[in-house]
């Protein structure tokens, strides 16, 4: 079947040495409420490796039942006077001291991206993932995904990388992909960004993307503790601990 989820895609800025306290927050303290409440289910909770992007980061993605999904979680969390849910003030003061700002976007996926439950049932994994950000020229942004399909799959495939999702961004006028990939180990990752200006495979997809994508930024990621695609299941109310035990 078609993929007809909708994703919410979150870069969140750290604060301090809070790094892994906010990432046990988010699965083992928000994700259960969300499944709950709003039939909400994370995708992922990662932490992004500083050499490649800001630091200290982290990289959410959750996945909601489409936009009329997305259209009652907006009612559940912002018809209220002060545009929260009343319910979640504990909750939301705690993370207010981890973090200092989120960067969100909504995704639409690739018809054939493997949700959440797909991708767990399927066994994938990795020991790092590469997150790629892509700037397309407007109006493009379908037709970048395709060629992901067509020849960036089988490129990547020779480097033991496995796509976990390609999104286009909603609200913009078609000019901005997310592209997820699992890499096995670190080694795989090192033999791929090396080969980067000697494989002829590498040089195919690239050209094939030239007029279409304007800009692109590859960061890495590690999967947090709870994350779905390290433990095969989503977070549970029975992962919960003190944050003061989590360092």
């Amino acid at each position: 079947m078609p993929n007809e989820k909708l994703y919410i895609h979150e870069f969140i800025d750290i604060i301090a040495h809070n790094r892994a306290k906010y990432m046990h927050h988010m699965t083992a303290n928000w994700s259960p409420i969300a499944q709950e409440e709003r039939n909400q289910l994370c995708f992922g909770v990662w932490g992004v490796v500083g050499t490649t992007r800001g630091w200290p980061e982290v990289v959410n993605l959750w996945e909601e039942e489409g936009f009329e999904g997305q259209a009652r979680s907006f009612r559940h969390e912002f018809n209220h006077a002060s545009l929260q849910n009343p319910s979640l003030h504990d909750w939301w003061a705690v993370a207010a001291d981890l973090r200092r700002h989120g960067d969100d976007r909504l995704l639409v996926p690739a018809p054939w991206t493997r949700t959440i439950e797909e991708l767990c049932a399927d066994g994938v994994s990795g020991e790092a993932y590469a997150h790629e950000h892509v700037k397309t020229v407007p109006g493009k942004s379908a037709e970048y995904i395709a060629r992901v399909r067509d020849i960036g799959i089988p490129t990547y495939e020779k480097y033991g990388f496995e796509l976990c999702g390609a999104f286009e961004t909603a609200m913009v006028n078609d000019s901005e992909c997310i592209i997820l990939w699992a890499i096995p180990t670190w080694e795989q990752w090192a033999a791929f960004e090396a080969a980067q200006r000697r494989d002829d495979a590498i040089a195919k997809w690239r050209a094939s993307i030239e007029g279409v994508a304007l800009d692109w930024h590859r960061c890495l990621l590690v999967d947090s503790p709870l994350s779905p695609l390290r433990t095969g299941r989503q977070p549970r109310i029975e992962d919960r601990k003190a944050l003061s035990e989590i360092s």
